[in-house]
């Protein structure tokens, strides 16, 4: 977890919002979570695209860098988002390894196809994460994070799908 700002990090590195200390406290937590898992996919994401081999490599290589363009291009906002809103986000490595509940891969050899199918399910995973990050944005109605959310939301969906139909029989 995250340890507790201090009152001077807080006035140093504040944001106005009209958002309360709760919201911005949730929000901001909910989203270092998922950046954290964001970070962790986008890796695998470029592991797999970097080990890949088969028949179907060339396809395979290019939907996986495609798709690791799309979660990299997501981190930005997302941290940006919480800082917009008046909190914190991750700072390091380390912070990630500790947030990240999107499991990494450091196997020597993973068959394609297996690969495929642990970012179809990892993909899954972060859909359900981004809708509980989504709950907190409606608890504080918090219009403008909810609204990020659900075209990433979207996006992972669609990633999802692809990874599904490439692995069917």
């Amino acid at each position: 977890m995250t340890s507790k700002p201090s009152q001077h990090a807080k006035e140093m590195l504040g944001s106005p919002t009209d958002l309360g200390d709760n919201a911005t406290k949730d929000i901001s937590a909910a989203l270092s979570g998922l950046l954290a898992d964001t970070f962790a996919l986008y890796l695998k994401t470029k592991n797999f695209h970097w080990h890949i081999s088969g028949p179907h490599f060339r396809d395979w290589h290019l939907l996986l860098d495609d798709q690791a363009a799309e979660i990299f291009a997501m981190t930005d906002p997302i941290a940006e988002r919480a800082r917009k809103i008046g909190g914190f986000t991750i700072r390091s490595i380390g912070q990630i390894a500790k947030q990240q509940r999107i499991l990494d891969n450091d196997a020597e050899y993973v068959d394609a196809k297996d690969m495929l199918a642990e970012l179809r399910d990892d993909n899954k995973q972060l859909t359900g994460i981004m809708r509980q990050v989504h709950n907190v944005c409606d608890e504080h109605n918090d219009v403008a994070t909810a609204s990020l959310l659900e075209n990433w939301i979207d996006q992972t969906e669609q990633r999802t799908w692809f990874l599904f139909e490439s692995t069917r029989g």
